[in-house]
């Protein structure tokens, strides 16, 4: 049923196609539907981590419903967990289009998009529909584009405020190639400041909610042990590996065709062995002291368990479920289940 509607889904641009899905996803009746179709609902399946209950391990990237209009929708197609985001303190257009690109020979996209979003507060109030609370909901936070990086951390703390009360969870996004001098907060010291000023407004809340970092797949192993020593001292619940990369590597199409498409992040199954090698390092060298999500090129269920062996707790798909549907997340949780 979806290759059908992948058929016509590809016949527009990515972005009207993105539009579209939302549409249809909000058809009445459409999500009962999907809820018997795709659901896969299994003690098996459980999995507490960083202290939360999910009723499946497999969870929607961020970057598909950034303003959190659709989560209720994609958690009736399956998922255990939905991340919305990455917001930003105000809303903002992105990147001049076009700005996403689809690769159908190598189950790739390139996208620079550049946090377009209608801002934290509009999606704190679609938050606040949630009808399923077992649905974990995870809060991908970033800066404005304008903002100076000197000035990010404020951003930042806007952003963990006005989500508080509707997330389980949050994200902080340092890693997107496609906001300017962004990736300059995986700095050791400029991060080592964001996230221990976050951790501290967390721990003067009642109930303090895990705080994870989401990291490129572009990092040396010096910087990974880095950022695991960052994760220990400033006692983050764990790391989302990884964002979109910046290297062509994988890539079948021409050079010509490449350039064409011009700046962005890649991902989709070209990025699956650098995201897991990524994964296997942190889990290795960290005395498993924190949680990882795993991330990168998940296009099937042998590609879900490759990732849980190298060290992942939990996985996300993003390109996957645009080339496969709901039938991946499906086939991901019944292969899981055979397995347990």
């Amino acid at each position: 049923m979806y290759s059908f509607l992948k058929f016509i889904l590809f016949k527009f641009k990515p972005e009207k196609a993105h539009h579209l899905t939302f549409f249809l996803l909000k058809i009445p009746g459409i999500s009962i539907f999907a809820s018997l179709l795709f659901q896969k609902k299994h003690t098996k399946l459980k999995r507490n981590v960083f202290g939360l209950e999910f009723k499946n391990p497999v969870g929607l990237a961020a970057g598909l419903d950034k303003d959190a209009i659709a989560f209720n929708q994609f958690g009736d197609l399956g998922f255990g967990f939905i991340e919305i985001g990455t917001v930003t303190p105000k809303a903002q257009p992105g990147n001049d289009q076009p700005r996403l690109f689809r690769l159908p020979e190598n189950e790739a996209l390139i996208n620079r998009m550049g946090f377009n979003n209608k801002g934290v507060i509009a999606a704190a109030n679609n938050l606040k529909k949630r009808k399923d609370k077992t649905l974990i909901i995870g809060g991908n936070i970033g800066k404005n584009k304008n903002t100076p990086i000197v000035d990010a951390v404020n951003d930042y703390i806007i952003c963990f405020n006005e989500l508080f009360d509707v997330v389980d969870y949050f994200v902080v996004n340092v890693s997107s190639p496609n906001t300017p001098n962004l990736r300059e907060l995986q700095e050791k010291e400029p991060l080592k400041l964001l996230l221990n000023t976050l951790q501290i407004l967390n721990n003067k809340k009642k109930k303090p909610k895990p705080i994870l970092l989401k990291i490129a797949p572009d990092l040396t192993n010096s910087q990974l042990d880095d950022i695991i020593d960052i994760i220990k001292k400033t006692k983050l619940a764990g790391v989302v590996a990884s964002n979109t990369t910046t290297t062509r590597e994988g890539l079948t199409y021409s050079s010509k065709q490449i350039e064409d498409i011009g700046m962005g992040g890649l991902s989709g199954l070209p990025l699956k062995n650098k995201s897991t090698e990524v994964i296997k390092y942190l889990k290795q060298n960290s005395n498993n002291e924190f949680n990882i999500i795993g991330v990168g090129g998940i296009h099937s269920a042998a590609d879900a368990i490759e990732k849980l062996n190298a060290g992942a707790d939990l996985i996300q798909i993003y390109t996957g479920f645009i080339y496969h549907g709901p039938k991946l997340i499906k086939e991901i949780n019944k292969e899981l289940i055979k397995k347990n």
